[in-house]
């Protein structure tokens, strides 16, 4: 008899600890930015090699300028009805605007929601992106809670969010007026400290976690800028498009390695409500300041990242093209040095951005100015008209 009682307390034991078991948590949705105002053809592609790791894409929809105005962007809604994933417009308020104007704003919404649902669109959702400060934030969500009120119930309601609004008694109430909050922890302090640093966005997040309610997404770089001197002593950012400004560019490119180390760690052990990853911005082919699709993909997924680069021959009659090679799946600098071993050469020149050295079994080709090789892509250093290139005697000095 002591023994079915003690097998029974035991039993009762296990059932009580599996019910304390820890459960997995669902794993993190993975979502794009769309960001250009202007698509082109290469969208296309992008958006289909894009499909298999991204859920949704939230794409910029209209622009609010203190000075200018509102801008449209200029999308392309066969490529986004032909690719068919949930699709949510932004709507993008510029924080230097003095005040929102509700019953304007809410117009101007309304009329490019309607001309995207006419052009045969279907959205999910809305997202407004308007960095407001502290003081602003009643005054938001007054606005939040107008635009909700006259949105169909069937498209979801986000915003943008500041880490700067986490010391602020308003922010609960200010959630409470939407469906689900997108934390921005890139580009959010002196851009001279850098885009991102990995360690205040896990503690932003935690923060973040312990404040909202409903679930929150973090907003992550996959791109670069360059800082250029400005008049004020305040830097000047360039992106994609060059500015006309003379003086030294200083290089941001946010670190893959940083961002799958936060990524795997997030997955992991994700913060309270924390639903989702969403990566700013899809590259396109020859995006000059953003990760490669091929390195951002294998970043979403968790892969190991590693860059493979190798000297490429192409030749026609003794006359050697010569490049270098990323056969990995992570974006690399261009090599600092890359040697040939030769035999017989006539003649030899560096592309730009290399110089060339050359002795009688030896071209040197050095790295003058920085520059990516694209994770898949190739660059172009020089040619050479030899009898002989020993490909197997080339090194690449990272």
């Amino acid at each position: 008899m002591l023994f079915f009682t003690r097998l029974i307390a035991l039993l009762a034991a296990l059932v009580l600890l599996n019910g304390c078991e820890h459960q997995d948590a669902p794993p993190l949705d993975q979502q794009l930015y769309v960001w250009q105002r202007q698509w082109t053809p290469a969208h296309d592609a992008a958006l289909q090699d894009s499909r298999a790791d991204f859920s949704t894409l939230r794409v910029l929809a209209l622009q609010a300028f203190p000075q200018a105005g509102w801008r449209r962007a200029r999308i392309d809604p066969d490529l986004l009805k032909r690719d068919g994933r949930p699709l949510i417009a932004v709507i993008r308020l510029d924080g230097q605007l003095k005040a929102l104007d509700q019953d304007e704003v809410t117009a101007q919404i309304q009329q490019v929601l309607g001309d995207w649902q006419g052009q045969g669109l279907t959205l999910s959702g809305v997202e407004i992106d308007h960095d407001a400060g502290v003081a602003r934030l009643p005054a938001y969500r007054e606005f939040l809670t107008h635009l909700r009120a006259v949105l169909p119930a069937t498209l979801s309601l986000s915003i943008t969010a500041l880490p700067a609004w986490l010391d602020s008694a308003e922010l609960p109430a200010l959630l409470s007026a939407v469906d689900s909050s997108v934390l921005q922890v890139h580009a959010v302090s002196d851009p001279r400290l850098g885009l991102f640093d990995p360690d205040q966005a896990r503690k932003w997040a935690r923060g973040w976690s312990r404040i909202t309610i409903k679930p929150f997404y973090l907003a992550l770089p996959a791109y670069g800028v360059a800082l250029l001197p400005g008049a004020s002593g305040a830097p000047v950012v360039e992106s994609e498009v060059p500015l006309e400004q003379g003086g030294e560019r200083r290089e941001l490119l946010a670190d893959p390695l940083q961002l799958r180390t936060l990524a795997t760690d997030l997955r992991a052990d994700p913060p309270a409500h924390l639903a989702g990853l969403i990566w700013f911005r899809l590259p396109l082919a020859g995006d000059r300041r953003a990760w490669s699709l091929t390195t951002l993909g294998a970043v979403a997924r968790g892969d190991t990242l590693d860059s493979r680069l190798s000297v490429k021959l192409s030749a026609q009659d003794a006359l050697y093209d010569i490049s270098v090679s990323n056969q990995g799946n992570l974006d690399s600098a261009w090599p600092e040095r890359v040697t040939l071993a030769v035999q017989g050469c006539e003649g030899a020149d560096a592309l730009a951005g290399y110089a060339l050295h050359q002795s009688a079994d030896l071209l040197t080709f050095t790295r003058l100015r920085d520059g990516r090789i694209a994770a898949g892509g190739q660059r172009a250093i020089g040619w050479a008209r030899c009898t002989k290139i020993d490909q197997g005697g080339s090194n690449v000095y990272p």
